[in-house]
C-alpha cells in the first residue's frame, strides 16, 4: 500500500493533468527507453531528473600513415582508434602525457606535421620521436603506436614483453644507443605502473556507481575503469528527488533513474559495480537490448573493485557535502543582496535578477549583454547578447534604451518573464533612460537599480542608484547623503 506522502504526490499529479496521450510500444524495455527519453526532453516536475551534460571525451589515435594521438569529443567511428570514454578532459590529457613520455607519439596538428623541416621542442625534451623529419622509421613508429594502444587497453605486461624483445634485438645487433632508448621506455612504463595505485591486472572495462543521500539531496558518483585503469570519477546531482519516503527507497529510485537516463546514449561497459541493490530486471533488459551485450551487476565486490567502490562512495559524500556548503553560502549571499536592495522577497529561490551592460570598440560594433541570476546561481542558458544598430557611435544611453525596449516590450505584451530586479550598469543617466523605457511600457519602475562604478573602478566600491527616490547607497556603507 502506498505511503501517505506518496499518495499525496499522486493526488497532486492527478489534479494537474490537462490531457492524456498514449504511445504503444512492443515491450517493457522499449517503454522504459521511451519514458526516459521523454523525461530528459520534457523535464517533468515529478520525475527524478539528471541534467544532460556534455559528451564524454575520448583519446583518439588516427588511422593516418603516421598516426597522431589527440583529445577528441564527439561521435566515434570504426576507422580510427578511440579509447575511453574518460570522465574529464584532465584524464585524457594526463593519458596523452603518459604516452608522450613512454612511446613518444606525435600530437601535433597535421598542418604542423607536414611542414616541419627540423624537430620541434617536444623531440628535444624526449616527448616525440620526430617522425615528421624521419628520425624514426615507419615500422618502429607503428610498433610504438601498437604498444600505446595495448597500454590503453590494459595490457601492460604484453607491452613490457614487447619492449624487452625489441631492446634485446637492438643489443644483439650492437645498436646500444637504440637499446638504451627502449630501456628508458621500459623504465618510464614501470614507473608509471608503480605510481598508478589505481591499476588492475585485468583487461576490463567497468563503471562504479555510488549513490549517497543527505539533507534531502542526492549525489551519484560515477567512476570509470577502462582497460583496468581507473580514469577518475564525476559527480551528478539529480533534481526532483523528494518523492521517496526513506533514504533506502530514495537510493533505489535515484540509481534506477541514473542508469536509465545516463546510459540512453552512452557507452555501457559489461560490468556495473553498485553500492546498493538494483531490483529492476526490465531496466537491465532494456540496457542490454540497447548495447547489444550482457551486463553484469556487482553489489558486493571483492579486492580491487571493493577499494574502487569505497573510493566512489567517499567521493560521493565529499561532493554532496561540498554542494550543500556552497548552496548555503550562495543562499546567504542572495539574502545579503536582497537586504542591500531593500527588497521584500518571500521566496529567495525564485528571485530573478537581470543585469545589462553596454560595450563597444571605440564607439563601433556596439553590443548589449544581459545576464540572469536565479535559484542562487547564474543561469548561463538565459544569457542574451544584442547587436545595437542605428544609433550614434558611442551613445551608451541610446544603446541602453534600445536593448531595454527590445527585452521588455515582449514582457509588456505578456510574452516573457518579468524579473524581480533589473540591474543597470551605470549611474543616474543610464537609470533615467531605464525609467523612461519602463514608464513607456507600463512596467514597474521600482524594479530598476543602477550600479555605478566607484573610485578607481575597484570591485566593492560601487554605488547603488535607485529610481524610486531612495538615497544612493555605497556597497558596504550606509545611504549616501
Amino acid at each position: 500500500m502506498p505511503s501517505f506522502p506518496t499518495c499525496l504526490v499522486f493526488t497532486l499529479m492527478v489534479d494537474k493533468i490537462v490531457r492524456l496521450e498514449t504511445t504503444v510500444t512492443r515491450s517493457e524495455a522499449e517503454a522504459l527507453i521511451l519514458e526516459n527519453h521523454l523525461i530528459k526532453s520534457l523535464n517533468p516536475r515529478f520525475n527524478i531528473l539528471f541534467r544532460d551534460d556534455k559528451s564524454y571525451p575520448y583519446l583518439k589515435i588516427t588511422a593516418q600513415p603516421v598516426p597522431r594521438m589527440m583529445y577528441y569529443r564527439g561521435a566515434v567511428d570504426k576507422k580510427n582508434q578511440f579509447f575511453g570514454p574518460f570522465p574529464s578532459a584532465w584524464a585524457v590529457k594526463e593519458s596523452i602525457q603518459i604516452l608522450q613520455k613512454i612511446f613518444q607519439l606525435r600530437s601535433c596538428e597535421d598542418s604542423v606535421f607536414t611542414n616541419r623541416t627540423r624537430p620541434c621542442l617536444l623531440h628535444q625534451i624526449q616527448r616525440c620521436s620526430a617522425p615528421c623529419v624521419g628520425f624514426i622509421s615507419k615500422e618502429e613508429y607503428d610498433l610504438d603506436v601498437n604498444n600505446a594502444a595495448q597500454f590503453l587497453r590494459g595490457r601492460q605486461s604484453e607491452v613490457l614483453q614487447s619492449l624487452e624483445k625489441k631492446m634485446m634485438g637492438y643489443a644483439e645487433r650492437l645498436a646500444f644507443e637504440k637499446a638504451a632508448v627502449v630501456r628508458n621506455q621500459m623504465s618510464a612504463l614501470s614507473k608509471v605502473l608503480h605510481q598508478q595505485g589505481m591499476e588492475s591486472t585485468n583487461d576490463v572495462d567497468l563503471d562504479i556507481i555510488a549513490v549517497f543521500i543527505k539533507g534531502g539531496r542526492a549525489c551519484v558518483n560515477l567512476a570509470m575503469v577502462r582497460g583496468g585503469r581507473h580514469l577518475g570519477d564525476r559527480a551528478y546531482f539529480p533534481r526532483h528527488v523528494e518523492v521517496a519516503v526513506t533514504e533506502a527507497e530514495l537510493e533505489t529510485e535515484v540509481l534506477q533513474a541514473f542508469l536509465a537516463q545516463h546510459y540512453l546514449d552512452q557507452y555501457i561497459p559489461s560490468i556495473l559495480v553498485l553500492n546498493c541493490v538494483l531490483d529492476a530486471p526490465e531496466l537491465l533488459l532494456a540496457l542490454m537490448d540497447q548495447c547489444g551485450h550482457k551486463i553484469h551487476i556487482v553489489t558486493q565486490p571483492q579486492e580491487q573493485r571493493r577499494n574502487w567502490l569505497e573510493m566512489a562512495q567517499k567521493g560521493a559524500e565529499l561532493a554532496l557535502a561540498r554542494l550543500l556548503t556552497e548552496q548555503g553560502s550562495q543562499q546567504s549571499r542572495t539574502r545579503a543582496l536582497v537586504e542591500a536592495l531593500g527588497l521584500e522577497a518571500e521566496d529567495l529561490d525564485a528571485l530573478r535578477i537581470e543585469c545589462f551592460d553596454i560595450s563597444h570598440t571605440q564607439g563601433e560594433a556596439t553590443q548589449a549583454s544581459c545576464v540572469v541570476f536565479q535559484h542562487h546561481a547564474m543561469q548561463n542558458g538565459d544569457y542574451r547578447r544584442y547587436n545595437i544598430n542605428d544609433i550614434t557611435p558611442g551613445d551608451d544611453y541610446a544603446a541602453m534604451r534600445q536593448v531595454l525596449q527590445r527585452r521588455y516590450e515582449k514582457v509588456a505584451n505578456n510574452n516573457g518573464v518579468m524579473p524581480d530586479v533589473v540591474l543597470i550598469d551605470g549611474g543616474k543617466g543610464q537609470v533615467e533612460v531605464a525609467r523612461q523605457v519602463f514608464a513607456e511600457l507600463g512596467l514597474d519602475i521600482s524594479l530598476i537599480v543602477g550600479v555605478a562604478k566607484g573610485e578607481g573602478r575597484k570591485v566593492g566600491l560601487e554605488t547603488l542608484v535607485f529610481v524610486d527616490g531612495r538615497a544612493a547607497q555605497e556597497l558596504g556603507n550606509g545611504p549616501k547623503n
